[in-house]
């Protein structure tokens, strides 16, 4: 039974996340701790994320944006370390709900501006790619959703936002995971079985996401995913 709701909710989790280019941890890891302690949840989830990262890498490779890449990817990174590296000394709740109110505050401003972009020169993608990944860092959590404004913010056509946002995440996800498990963090034997479920659940979420895309107008993208970074800003101010 939990292997069957896991694989649902990996499939669900799958769908948003492609779409969106964030959100899989946020779906998964509230839902998951019902039934494994953090550490293992954490892990799971984190190989989860990882796949369905490396599967909006396969289904939007199209989008490879090499000067995006470079100028905003490498800065997001390396910013994303120097953030968790402070994690401890900032009170939790207080940064997430701060992280909410941007997030909040920018879907707002969208909406009265809905014309709004930025130049996407490298000076201020590297800006934007240094300050969405420390933020994200700092707070550990709503680090797709930083780099989702940023590159909304750009208003990239939607393969390159989808597959930016899967290869930076990849990149993060698998020094997360190496983190969980050098910290002992370990997926029970059930479970790790139970990947040979998920796993394809994530892929098809993944094509799921594919077709939905391909429908969504590209003047219309940006407001799908407004409407999701609504949803995490609303839950990290209220519910942090």
């Amino acid at each position: 039974m939990e292997i069957a709701f896991i694989s649902f909710l990996t499939f669900l989790a799958g769908i948003v996340g492609t779409i969106t280019g964030f959100g899989i941890s946020t779906i998964m890891v509230p839902v998951v701790l019902l039934f494994l302690p953090l550490p293992e949840t954490l892990l799971l989830v984190g190989v989860i994320h990882w796949f369905g990262d490396l599967w909006k890498m396969y289904f939007f490779k199209k989008g490879v944006d090499w000067e995006l890449l470079v100028f905003f990817g490498i800065p997001g990174i390396a910013a994303a370390y120097l953030g968790a590296s402070l994690v401890f000394q900032l009170p939790e709740q207080l940064v997430s709900q701060f992280l909410g109110a941007i997030l909040i505050a920018y879907v707002i401003f969208l909406l009265l501006r809905p014309s709004f972009k930025i130049k996407k020169a490298p000076l201020i993608a590297s800006l934007g790619g240094a300050g969405s990944g420390f933020l994200g860092g700092l707070t550990g959590v709503g680090g797709g959703a930083l780099r989702a404004v940023v590159l909304t913010a750009f208003n990239v056509p939607k393969s390159v936002y989808i597959f930016t946002s899967g290869l930076l995440g990849a990149v993060i996800d698998a020094s997360r995971i190496a983190t969980y498990y050098l910290g002992g963090a370990r997926i029970s034997s059930a479970l790790t079985i139970g990947l040979l479920l998920f796993l394809p659940a994530s892929f098809v979420g993944a094509f799921v996401a594919k077709k939905i895309v391909n429908k969504i107008p590209q003047d219309k993208f940006r407001v799908v995913v407004s409407v999701f970074l609504f949803v995490i800003g609303a839950k990290l101010l209220l519910f942090p």
